[in-house]
């Protein structure tokens, strides 16, 4: 029930989602039944893939993490995150896809609660696939850890890889740690360490250090930070091509205002396969 623009935005992507779902798949609803119901009815859908799974409690944006999943046990995310753990399976009602766009701390930590982790590693991460002219590149962590050691970032190196290998089909993703130069001796201590750790792993190819810039020249497929630092770079990135777009279009039209309307399907196809 959080989220940008929510729960509207969130209801329609998952509605539209339905036309992308094999015959036998379900979709579950975690929320407010009233809202889900009155959002189906007003786009006239009937489907029995459909599932209500009733909430009672919502957990704010601004809510701290622990505090609201132990407080709201009956909020969506809490109840998504029971439906994709193991104790589900006992149920009948297990999850193998949960999504949420809310709270992204609550949702790690109750993840960590009811899903666990994988075995061996300590911290999640968060994965975002960056559009690029070269191609997907993965980039994590985006806000799961913002202080992790360089023990983290290398399982996240790990994961990321598998996730670029498996999820994107990138035969052997080359995977480089964010800094703030491409030279050995550039970077703070956290970097320092996960470097050095992450050439010995015979299981990575692991190619040395990344520049912000790098991240859309096609350097490496994966690309791992902390937390915090990601975060901003997908932040960042996401206002400066919003920025772009409305920059090169308000010329267009100032200049040319005929020609504005022939370029418009040209700059909604760019956007469109840039849009993460």
């Amino acid at each position: 029930m959080g989220g940008d623009n929510a729960p509207d935005a969130i209801l329609d992507g998952a509605l539209d989602a339905l036309d992308l779902l094999a015959d036998d798949d379900q979709l579950v609803l975690v929320g407010d039944e009233e809202i889900i119901k009155d959002v189906i009815a007003e786009r006239g859908i009937d489907d029995s893939r459909i599932v209500i799974d009733p909430t009672t409690q919502v957990i704010a944006m601004d809510d701290p993490p622990v505090t609201a999943i132990r407080t709201k046990p009956d909020s969506s995310i809490v109840r998504i995150a029971r439906l994709g753990g193991k104790r589900s399976l006992k149920d009948g009602e297990h999850c193998e896809i949960v999504i949420s766009a809310g709270n992204t701390g609550a949702m790690v930590a109750a993840a960590q609660m009811s899903m666990r982790r994988l075995p061996g590693v300590h911290r999640p991460g968060i994965v975002v696939v960056m559009p690029t002219f070269h191609g997907p590149v993965v980039l994590c962590d985006v806000g799961a850890n913002p202080e992790p050691r360089a023990t983290h970032l290398h399982q996240y190196g790990l994961m990321a890889a598998g996730y670029a290998q498996k999820m994107i089909g990138i035969d052997n993703p080359r995977v480089a740690l964010l800094s703030i130069g491409s030279e050995e001796a550039k970077g703070n201590t956290l970097v320092k360490e996960a470097s050095a750790t992450m050439k010995k792993d015979p299981f990575l190819n692991y190619v040395g250090y990344a520049e912000g810039r790098d991240l859309f020249d096609g350097k490496a497929d994966v690309i791992i930070c902390e937390g915090f630092t990601g975060n901003v770079v997908l932040k960042l990135a996401e206002g400066l091509a919003a920025g772009l777009f409305k920059t090169i279009a308000a010329e267009i039209f100032e200049h040319d205002p005929e020609l504005a309307a022939r370029f418009e399907p040209v700059v909604k196809s760019i956007y469109k396969k840039h849009d993460y």
